[in-house]
């Protein structure tokens, strides 16, 4: 085994036991294990909210673990911050590079380097080595994005990495960019640095990598050689396991009485043709009155870019989109949202809410201008007072800071917001990130209770057991491009992972 050997002629670099974090008092990481050795290129897999990227953060000092412990040769890694993991040898390169666009290629990989460092010398040696033809007097923004992550490796090297991190570096590459970034990684291990490898393609793993780790909910559920392990293995690691139901029976049996038949089902309320644009290609849907269409994919598969090209953030290349017949793509977002398209984002806190103003005024916000910004104050606590007794939102008074409320409050609110704008189409991406149990029940029984007013609704999800309770039919994406379709019995966990990694129908099970 390629593992073996590589086990063998090299020491333990990087070494984490037990390490545990939790946010807001919920487990991400739960005792995670991982080794990683010198001279070893090590693949971490695992679906959308596993913990990869926060392992990596606590191993390049963003973020700081509750427990556990970390050590680098032998050398135990405490308190860490960027610039010390910088020092100690630890470099990730993220999946979009952060290069300042108006310095020279220099300055950006020479940037804060001690001056004992900064060896013009040693930077000729490594572009030598790595056979690179970097023009280091551009402008960086001149640059593709291929050579702008050889521009992030050598920041790493010139501070002597031994621990190289890459975060889904293939994302924005073409097929002859990703070969030629895979020589450089092998250089990087044939030189002894140990190198992460996070990616969502398995024959990129398969054609690169020596050792696997799959994370699931926060674990590391299956370690071992790449060599040892085959396809139909990783997948069904990064599947759901079989666990108690997030609502209770009561719960369940509320939202399957909610689920609108299909021979109740309306006429056709958003169609989507052949859409092209930023991360998604030739996509074609419908979605149709009182009907929950789930969006799923991993990571990368473009599923934000997609519901924020149909709401007008992002501008579409190619296609078509229609609201009842209306042309959306010739609208501004402002009055795509005027003819019915509602789009409540994954990021609350920076895209949807307001979290300095007062609850009244987040409620009203995207129906302000449809009325004018002067709508009365008193007009706007009676929409408060109506949407605190519907959604049951918790809060002291209507002078209150948005900021102020619970997480599943905050997402409440949001849904008021959209609600009051009387949408047609509602998008919902990431409904019930970060809220507690209870929320996320009321949540779900707002959700079908919207449905049932005929309207369509649209549900982008990293949690695949809430889009299978919820969705009545299910298109998965998978880099880009829609892969396939479920519907009634057929939509499960099970068969949306298949499909979001890229396997066929049949590969998943005949459904």
């Amino acid at each position: 085994m390629v593992q073996d050997q590589v086990n063998r002629q090299s020491s333990l670099l990087l070494h984490i036991t037990a390490v545990c974090k939790a946010f807001s008092g919920v487990p991400v990481l739960r005792g995670i294990d991982f080794q990683l050795y010198a001279g070893q290129i090590h693949a971490l897999l695992g679906g959308n909210g596993a913990g990869k990227s926060t392992l990596m953060k606590i191993i390049a000092g963003i973020e700081q673990p509750d427990s556990g412990t970390l050590t680098l040769a032998n050398q135990p890694l405490t308190l860490m911050t960027p610039a010390k993991a910088h020092q100690c040898g630890i470099y990730l390169v993220p999946q979009e590079p952060l290069l300042f666009p108006s310095l020279t290629v220099r300055e950006n990989i020479l940037f804060r380097l001690p001056s004992a460092q900064a060896d013009n010398q040693k930077l000729q040696t490594l572009l030598s080595q790595m056979g690179s033809a970097l023009p280091l007097d551009a402008l960086a923004g001149t640059l593709a994005v291929a050579d702008q992550q050889q521009v992030e490796i050598l920041r790493g090297l010139m501070r002597d990495a031994r621990v190289v991190i890459f975060d889904e570096p293939t994302a924005s590459l073409t097929p002859v960019e990703t070969d030629r970034l895979f020589r450089l990684v092998r250089q990087l291990a044939g030189q002894g640095v140990g190198v992460v490898f996070i990616s969502h393609k398995l024959p990129e793993i398969r054609a690169l990598a020596h050792q696997v780790s799959v994370m699931r909910d926060g674990c590391v559920v299956l370690q071992g050689s790449i060599d040892a392990l085959d396809d139909d293995a990783l997948v069904a690691a990064m599947m759901p396991p079989e666990r108690q139901a997030p609502l209770s029976a009561e719960q369940q049996l509320w939202l399957q009485a909610g689920n609108v038949p299909a021979e109740q089902k309306g006429q056709v309320l958003l169609q989507v043709d052949e859409l092209s644009g930023e991360g998604f290609r030739q996509i074609s849907l419908q979605v149709k009155a009182g009907e929950i269409l789930g969006l799923a994919g991993i990571v990368g598969a473009g599923r934000t870019e997609l519901a924020e090209t149909l709401y007008g953030l992002r501008t579409a290349s190619s296609g078509t989109v229609r609201l009842q017949q209306q042309d959306l793509l010739s609208l501004p977002t402002a009055a795509r949202l005027r003819a019915g398209l509602v789009y409540l984002p994954e990021d609350r806190q920076t895209s949807g809410l307001y979290p300095d103003a007062p609850l009244a005024w987040n409620v009203t916000a995207l129906t302000l201008p449809r009325r004018s910004w002067w709508l009365r104050p008193r007009q706007e606590r009676a929409v408060l007072t109506r949407y605190q007794r519907a959604l049951g939102i918790k809060f002291n008074h209507n002078d209150q800071l948005a900021r102020t409320l619970s997480g599943g409050n905050q997402q409440k609110l949001l849904l008021a917001n959209c609600l009051e704008a009387m949408p047609k189409v509602l998008i919902v991406d990431e409904p019930t990130r970060g809220v507690d149990v209870a929320a996320r029940a009321d949540i779900y029984q707002l959700l079908r209770s919207v449905v049932a007013q005929q309207i369509g609704l649209i549900i982008i999800s990293s949690d695949l057991d809430e889009v299978a309770l919820l969705a009545d039919r299910v298109v998965v994406m998978h880099q880009g491009a829609l892969v396939g379709e479920l519907s009634g019995a057929a939509v499960s966990a099970e068969h949306i992972i298949q499909m979001a990694w890229g396997r066929s129908a049949q590969a998943a099970g005949e459904y």
